[in-house]
């Protein structure tokens, strides 16, 4: 009996433990899908990552709604011709996970070459099974 007990809690610890790691793996897919969409600038793969609730902090201190982020890369009004992301973790608690990365890009706004270096915080909610970008906010790095 005693070894029956011991078998369903290392059981019940290794299903949450799945759990959990699939839906960072789901999470990763949605930080992807979000990269990849910045890039393209196509606003019906933008919108699908946002959700309605979305805040978009810049790291200047603009902050935009779900329209206004979409608008501002669909228009070409911000490029990012790359994105690469490093030293990223993922952290999820039931339907909410929190992102951190560094963000090195190179981009050419209003036909200008440039390059950003920026550390940021990414908030995604679990809406009807989809991970969804709620919330955002950039900072210089230090």
């Amino acid at each position: 009996m005693k070894y029956l007990y011991l078998f369903a809690i290392v059981s019940l610890i290794s299903v949450s433990s799945f759990a959990q790691s699939k839906d960072a793996v789901a999470v990763s897919n949605a930080v992807e899908k979000l990269r990849k969409a910045m890039i393209s600038g196509n606003r019906a793969e933008l919108e699908a990552c946002a959700s309605d609730s979305l805040s978009y902090g810049h790291s200047g201190g603009l902050i935009e709604n779900k329209a206004e982020f979409v608008e501002h890369i669909a228009s070409g009004k911000s490029v990012f011709v790359t994105i690469d992301l490093s030293d990223q973790t993922i952290s999820v608690k039931q339907n909410t996970a929190v992102v951190r990365h560094t963000l090195n890009a190179t981009t050419n706004d209003g036909g200008k070459p440039g390059a950003v270096k920026i550390k940021v915080l990414l908030v995604f909610e679990k809406e009807k099974g989809q991970w969804k970008l709620l919330a955002r906010q950039a900072v210089k790095p230090s």
